[in-house]
């Protein structure tokens, strides 16, 4: 049994003597086709944030018309449009990625493999960058959310509900005058 284990652990260390210290992965043609299913539920997934904030725009649309002063339906409006111009962004960087894992693919087909690993590393970088910009435009739409609620608040403070007896709200008048 020890025999069998010393030979197992020399042929074990004489291959990884033997190999280059820089390893290299060959890159496949599934590899860039696996990517295809996560990039297109990404684009769905960007393409309903666009859908939903087009919905938003227009129903503030009818508001600003109505009450053209309201200072947060302004500032609503402006977040929108920066929300507006990421998602736009997102979708350009995935489609970029989309499209480039197709050509990675058409390389790696062809036999110009070295070329293929350069395409996918540049869609993989592109995709990194999409989901980059998502990460931002959630940040804002986190923020427009505050700004909602921050409209609200007083209306929430002063009202009284018949769950108050098992969720406590904190009277911050009480601690003032103490």
């Amino acid at each position: 049994m020890i025999g069998i284990l010393e030979r197992a652990f020399s042929f074990l260390f004489l291959n990884l003597q033997a190999r280059p210290a820089a390893i290299s992965m060959e890159l496949q043609l599934s590899t860039p086709a696996l990517l295809f299913s996560a990039i297109t539920l990404l684009m769905l997934a960007y393409t309903n944030r666009f859908l939903a904030i087009a919905t938003l725009i227009r129903g503030l649309h009818k508001n600003y018309r109505k009450a053209p002063d309201q200072e947060i339906i302004i500032e609503q409006l402006h977040n929108l449009r920066r929300r507006l111009t990421l998602i736009k962004s997102m979708q350009l960087f995935g489609v970029f990625s989309f499209l480039l894992c197709v050509i990675c693919m058409f390389l790696l087909f062809q036999g110009f493999t070295n070329i293929a690993n350069w395409v996918f590393m540049v869609s993989m970088g592109t995709l990194l960058i999409s989901l980059g910009i998502s990460l931002v435009e959630i940040q804002i739409s986190t923020k427009a959310l505050n700004l909602e609620l921050s409209d609200m608040e007083g209306l929430f403070q002063n009202r009284k509900s018949s769950l108050d007896l098992f969720f406590k709200k904190d009277d911050k008048s009480s601690d003032v005058n103490d």
